[in-house]
């Protein structure tokens, strides 16, 4: 699926998403080899790479003590919220933050940082997408840019979810609603 149309979309693999994080994904960084293999073969066919990332401001609705369902996490300039130091993102990268106002959440990489819009401007019809969480972020995710039209690769080893026992069933979900899983 890999063509000069394709880019790849690292979903936020972030300190405070893996081991050791205030919102760990149970073999988070089981994922780093495949994404660090994505990320080479994205430089070798010199495609575009995007990472997204939470980046959380300190009194976020989605926390708890604000009625949200998560723990304080991937605070804006924070260890937590950094890119986990065993990714080999390149400084070539673009970042894209969501999540950044105090009363708005964002869980899909689409939401509310005009990532459409900069994927049109580059001719993008194709995103290889992998990421943390599957069950949740990279869901929501992979549905916006099917929605949005582009063409969607899954790699299924290049995530891991926050409920394990439901990974089945979001990747049924998301090869039903039109992404390629591999």
């Amino acid at each position: 699926m890999t063509t000069e149309n394709t880019a790849l979309l690292l979903v936020d693999i972030q300190n405070d998403f893996c081991e050791g994080g205030s919102l760990a994904v149970e073999g988070a960084s089981n994922i780093l080899p495949v994404v660090n293999r994505m990320i080479s073969e994205a430089e070798q066919g010199r495609l575009l790479i995007i990472a997204s990332r939470d980046w959380h401001t300190v009194d976020h609705c989605s926390f708890q003590d604000r009625g949200g369902p998560w723990p304080p996490h991937c605070i804006q300039d924070t260890r937590g919220a950094a890119f986990h130091p065993d990714m080999a993102l390149p400084d070539t990268a673009v970042r894209v933050s969501k999540g950044t106002g105090f009363d708005t959440d964002a869980y899909s990489a689409f939401d509310g940082t005009q990532l459409e819009s900069f994927l049109r401007r580059h001719d993008i019809t194709t995103l290889r997408i992998a990421g943390l969480a599957l069950d949740v972020c990279v869901r929501a995710t992979v549905l916006d840019a099917l929605k949005h039209g582009f063409q969607v690769e899954l790699v299924s080893d290049g995530c891991r979810a926050v409920d394990q026992q439901k990974a089945p069933e979001v990747l049924d979900e998301l090869r039903a609603a039109g992404a390629t899983i591999s």
